[in-house]
């Protein structure tokens, strides 16, 4: 692929020593097919994830290409960023509902139409937010995340960003996937079709997550990412800590729960309301 072959070359390059013009105008066609959701950080492949690395690398040339701008706003608020990603111009016509009240899309990043942004929530650049997904209040979507069909982003869900290491996975969120308020999604963790997170679940590389359905654990190996099961229903927990003093205390760490499984028949909600009962 000649985009790829180029974004390489010149990524590869001393940043100093490249030619600037044909750099700018070789990224500036990159962005727009990260715009248009034509290429992406990571992408399923035969039933699994991999990471495209010289996307990521693009995104990364882009940063090493810009320089600081101020971008034009109403007074007394003042804003500079790269020139390179610039805030996300979308129209009327793209079929994204953006409520009025404080939410930025970083340029370089696709948002489908039919997705919806409730004020304030900040995409960022790489992301791929794909139909009919909410992201709700106070919401992040981190570089390079990538969101499926019907997702709902709670209010104050945080889904990490994984820009670098350029060979590690973003964070995944599958279709369908309900992910409470107040939750932080990070390190690459994917979340399968259909799964429930419930509110104030934290899930990282480091979180063993406890499966009381098929008694077992899950948890990420080495450069396998943390997997939470299709259709799983994540609580917050809680486990004992280890020795004497702990025990006498009666401390414990929080710790994911996988309470229950959705059937074909139950929605996202009635599962997460029904396992917490």
């Amino acid at each position: 692929m000649p985009m790829q072959e180029d974004i390489e070359r010149f990524y590869a390059q001393d940043p100093k020593a490249l030619d600037r013009e044909a750099a700018l105008r070789v990224f500036g066609e990159f962005k727009t097919l990260l715009n248009r959701g034509a290429i992406r950080a990571a992408e399923p492949a035969s039933g699994l994830w991999k990471t495209n690395h010289w996307v990521k690398k693009g995104i990364l040339l882009g940063f090493r290409l810009g320089v600081m701008y101020e971008i034009e706003t109403i007074p007394p608020f003042r804003f500079f960023d790269n020139d390179t990603f610039p805030i996300k111009h979308l129209t009327l016509s793209d079929g994204v509902r953006i409520v009025p009240g404080g939410s930025t899309i970083r340029d370089g990043a696709y948002v489908a139409a039919s997705v919806v942004c409730m004020p304030p929530m900040y995409i960022n650049v790489g992301a791929y937010v794909d139909e009919q997904t909410m992201i709700d209040s106070h919401a992040l979507v981190g570089s390079c995340a990538q969101v499926g069909k019907r997702v709902h982003l709670s209010a104050a869900a945080q889904i990490g960003g994984v820009l670098e290491p350029i060979g590690s996975l973003p964070v995944i969120i599958e279709d369908d996937v309900l992910v409470g308020g107040n939750t932080g999604i990070y390190e690459g963790t994917i979340v399968q079709r259909g799964a429930v997170i419930g509110a104030g679940v934290i899930l990282t590389g480091g979180t063993p997550v406890f499966d009381l359905v098929h008694q077992k654990t899950y948890r990420k190996e080495g450069d396998q990412p943390l997997v939470i099961p299709a259709r799983a229903v994540v609580i917050p927990g809680s486990r004992p800590v280890a020795g004497d003093w702990a025990k006498r205390e009666g401390l414990s760490v929080a710790t994911p729960i996988i309470i229950k499984y959705r059937d074909a028949k139950t929605s996202a909600s009635t599962a997460l309301e029904e396992s917490l009962r």
